[in-house]
């Protein structure tokens, strides 16, 4: 304890978005599973300062909470290492702040961040919003020409990486760019969005991929952004690859990797190893009843995803479930291994695989049958068509 507060002693000698940075870079190294001695003190102390309500979520200032809002929705808390297609680490917003006002453009930033706190004390959020919009402009046209080439993109890495030991970092710098690029296409698309969607039906579906095949024809490269913003309304996320399945000619995983929107699937396993990450971090900290309804997710989403999608075993999609589903397995072993063998743990029931039961397993079986039937008609249409 002792060597904790002489440690917080000489952070106090730094500044504070210097703090807060380092505060996002201990939750990072956490989330990524490496344990530091010491750390979860420091942690605690660090939020108390930044984080009133004492969350492990980052909250920005108010002048990089402005900058930042059109990644609001796109956020999500876990690292940078592990792949969140068309979303972006939340951690990483502080060094990517403290780059853009270091490195990037420190003149412009100083002059924005006065012109937001005097806009912020007068209680002008219209003027907040306004600067706010013309700075981002500004670091976007900035961005693309430090990116132009080969040695301006690894310079600004270089730079971040002076805030941060993520190399992954610099991925979710080009999301942000993609993203402030299409900032007005993805708000219009959000708006038209259902508020919430309990039943992604064959209508919602057909729907929603209207929309989405417009907006890609204008933001192609935001199209990522915009299915996750789809994901979010959906009570049940792991119906996002509906958007794929529907499109395709049969349930093959091949053709539905050949759909526009097959993307969905690896977006559906990156939201399952958020859970398996999560499910790490409830374990540590015994917290057994969030763990069960994590695991029962995580059991749902693995059964659609071989229940929708024939083939998918030997796909680079079925390669990647079974590694997430061996780890979680291994999470679980160890932990009701902790018990004695003639003790219960709610982590082994079967009731958590609901799957597995006679009734789960006639359900597979209609599913199976039904999308056999429909790839027999489907072939036989397209070989009527060629004679």
């Amino acid at each position: 304890m002792n060597e904790v507060n002489q440690l917080w002693e000489f952070l106090q000698r730094l500044t504070p978005l210097s703090r807060s940075c380092l505060l996002s870079e201990l939750e990072r190294l956490e989330l990524c599973g490496i344990d530091m001695p010491g750390s979860a003190d420091i942690q605690s102390k660090l939020r108390a300062e930044f984080r009133k309500d004492g969350s492990s979520q980052a909250r920005a200032t108010n002048p990089s909470r402005s900058f930042f809002a059109p990644l609001e929705l796109l956020l999500m808390d876990g690292a940078p290492e592990h792949a969140n297609m068309g979303r972006i680490s939340r951690n990483t917003l502080t060094p990517i702040w403290e780059w853009i006002c270091r490195d990037l453009l420190p003149t412009m930033a100083r002059d924005y961040i006065k012109a937001i706190n005097d806009h912020v004390a007068a209680n002008n959020p219209k003027d907040v919003q306004k600067t706010a919009t013309a700075f981002q402009i500004k670091v976007v046209k900035v961005l693309e020409n430090t990116l132009a080439s080969p040695d301006g993109t690894e310079l600004a890495r270089a730079k971040l990486g002076q805030y941060t030991a993520s190399r992954f970092a610099f991925d979710d710098v080009t999301k942000m760019l993609q993203v402030l690029r299409a900032n007005a296409a993805l708000a219009k698309f959000n708006e038209k969005l259902p508020e919430k969607i309990s039943n992604f039906d064959d209508g919602q579906v057909t729907q929603i991929t209207t929309r989405l095949d417009a907006f890609r024809k204008t933001s192609p490269e935001a199209l990522p952004f915009a299915l996750a913003l789809v994901a979010l309304r959906l009570k049940t996320p792991w119906q996002l690859i509906r958007l794929a399945t529907k499109a395709a000619p049969t349930k093959t995983a091949a053709d539905i990797a050949a759909t526009p929107y097959a993307i969905t699937v690896p977006m559906v396993l990156d939201r399952l190893d958020d859970k398996r990450l999560a499910l790490r971090v409830a374990l540590k900290h015994n917290r057994v009843l969030i763990a069960r309804d994590l695991l029962a997710d995580i059991y749902d989403t693995e059964y659609a995803l071989k229940v929708r999608i024939d083939e998918i075993e030997p796909s680079e999609w079925g390669i990647r479930l079974q590694q997430l589903m061996d780890a979680i397995a291994e999470l679980v072993a160890a932990e009701v291994s902790r018990f004695p063998a003639n003790v219960g743990h709610i982590l082994g029931s079967r009731r958590l695989r609901n799957h597995d039961s006679l009734a789960g397993k006639l359900t597979y079986l209609a599913w199976k049958g039904r999308d056999a039937m429909q790839d027999g008609a489907a072939a036989f249409r397209k070989l009527i068509g060629q004679t």
